[in-house]
């Protein structure tokens, strides 16, 4: 690999610093919480430090309500920082909001060194010279202001016009060696200088994130590959920090693939419901099962192998491993992981995140004790069959009501002899003490499959339905247990009566 620029951190171990700072817009969605969970993993795999910072120097879009939904959602996720907003830290305040006067100290200083000067130009006037001078429009600002006298200066303010601050922009290439991509070259001249304040006085988010990045002492910027053309400005800008004695080194840069959508060759949207981390939520994900799947768009544990957990990926994971490749969201696979990862919960743990997807369901608001307990027995009977939290509510809902609702390919499913199927399980469960499912199992075994010769799939299809209104349902006769004999003989009674008519 190349050598890095010699200005370039060699910070490792406990000296990593990394960065999440997104701006409170709208939903957080997975590609900003897969950038949160490489810079998070980056961490904990070094033993360095995770900052979390907001963007919020935008203010017509920025909101608290967003502010707060980010939080939310690397709480759920367990995406813990060790340094930032809600956190505090030796480099607050965490908001971009809140430190003007930090930045306004950063300005002066980079005036004072000459790195930034005022530029008087107006776009309709860098567009009339760049006519004039036979240059393309779209290379835009042609460094024109650069060697205004005082005199020319002093004019222009007497005309009220307000100058911007423009970075000098070095004449000379600039490289650096990306963590992912391996050494990445800008020419020179490939950019103009480019302002850093507006005439308002007001910095630019171009400024003020290096800048804050550098105060911080941040050593390794993992971010989104679409990020990547700002490289080149974020290092004439360092360069400048650096002779203005706000910094001592430039970071190291990793860019990160696009995650793209399930069809075609586009960034995921936004408005894409893939991309919507809390409907995932809403589903019932857990946070295990989503960070496992997150964390394989770009990088990968070992060959022919896909689930991990949380502590396996953090001491495997190594920034330099991931693919520069663009990265392809799989539904059906982000759902198999999730149940893999379901599957591995302690009954317990499971069954008690299942109580708000059965609450949001309406089996019940606040749940009574039997209801827990009912839940809670419940769960083993499913936790091998879903894939996400949110399907329990479908799978045992029949236990929590009175009101049974047949579906219809249920019923389509039945044989033409149903009724008298139903009517023989009655006839072999009434006699029963014992409602065990063992018991169960052993009468309408008995009546069905030997004495009306029935095939068991044939034989237990109208009991199954009778019991849960579904041609799939969790285990019959564990089923019947938890309903007790009484409801489940007017079920299989009301089912027989329903056929009849």
């Amino acid at each position: 690999m190349a050598t890095p620029h010699p200005q370039t951190t060699t910070a490792s171990g406990a000296d990593v610093r990394v960065r999440f700072c997104p701006s409170p817009t709208g939903l957080p969605h997975v590609g900003m919480v897969r950038t949160a969970l490489y810079n998070w993993a980056y961490a904990r795999h070094t033993g360095g430090k995770l900052v979390f910072r907001i963007e919020d120097t935008d203010a017509a879009r920025d909101s608290e309500e967003s502010f707060r939904q980010l939080v939310d959602a690397l709480t759920w996720l367990k995406i813990d920082w060790d340094e930032g907003v809600e956190v505090g830290g030796p480099h607050a305040p965490y908001r971009q909001s809140q430190r003007h006067d930090i930045y306004r100290d950063v300005i002066d200083k980079l005036i004072a060194s000459g790195a930034l000067y005022e530029s008087y130009s107006t776009a309709e006037e860098i567009d009339a010279r760049n006519e004039a001078n036979g240059r393309a429009k779209q290379l835009g600002y042609d460094n024109f202001d650069r060697a205004l006298t005082d005199e020319q200066r002093s004019a222009f303010r007497e005309e009220g016009r307000q100058p911007a601050l423009r970075l000098r922009v070095p004449d000379e290439d600039l490289t650096y060696v990306d963590l992912i991509r391996g050494e990445v070259t800008f020419p020179a001249g490939s950019f103009p200088d480019f302002v850093v304040v507006r005439p308002n006085g007001i910095p630019l988010y171009t400024f003020v994130n290096p800048v804050d990045d550098a105060l911080m002492g941040i050593t390794h910027v993992l971010r989104g590959e679409d990020l990547m053309p700002s490289t080149a400005r974020q290092l004439a800008l360092y360069a400048a920090l650096i002779d203005a004695g706000v910094t001592t080194f430039v970071p190291r840069f990793a860019h990160m693939p696009l995650v793209l959508g399930e069809t075609g060759n586009k960034k995921l949207s936004k408005r894409d419901p893939q991309a919507d981390l809390f409907l995932h939520r809403d589903r019932g994900f857990i946070h295990e099962g989503l960070l496992n799947y997150l964390a394989l768009l770009g990088w990968s544990i070992g060959p022919d192998r896909d689930v991990f957990s949380l502590e396996e990926f953090t001491a495997a994971f190594d920034i330099v491993n991931v693919n520069p490749n663009p990265a392809r969201f799989d539904q059906k696979k982000a759902e198999s992981i999730n149940g893999d990862h379901i599957r591995m919960l302690d009954v317990k743990d499971f069954a008690e995140r299942t109580i708000p997807y059965l609450a949001a369901a309406g089996l019940f608001e606040e749940p009574t004790h039997e209801q827990l307990v009912l839940a809670f027995r419940a769960a083993p009977l499913v936790q091998e069959r879903v894939q996400l939290l949110g399907d329990v509510p479908d799978m045992i809902g029949f236990l929590f009501t009175d009101e049974l609702m047949y579906e219809a390919d249920a019923l389509k499913g039945l044989p033409a002899n149903a009724a008298e199927v139903l009517d023989a399980s009655v006839a072999a469960l009434e006699p029963i003490t014992d409602f065990s499912p063992s018991a169960i199992q052993d009468a309408l075994s008995s009546a069905l499959v030997d004495e009306l010769q029935l095939k068991p799939r044939v034989a237990y299809g109208p009991p199954r339905v009778a019991i849960s209104g579904r041609r799939v349902s969790p285990p019959l006769f564990e089923s019947m247990e938890l309903l007790g004999k009484e409801k489940s003989l007017r079920r299989l009674r009301a089912l027989a009566e329903t056929l009849r008519r």
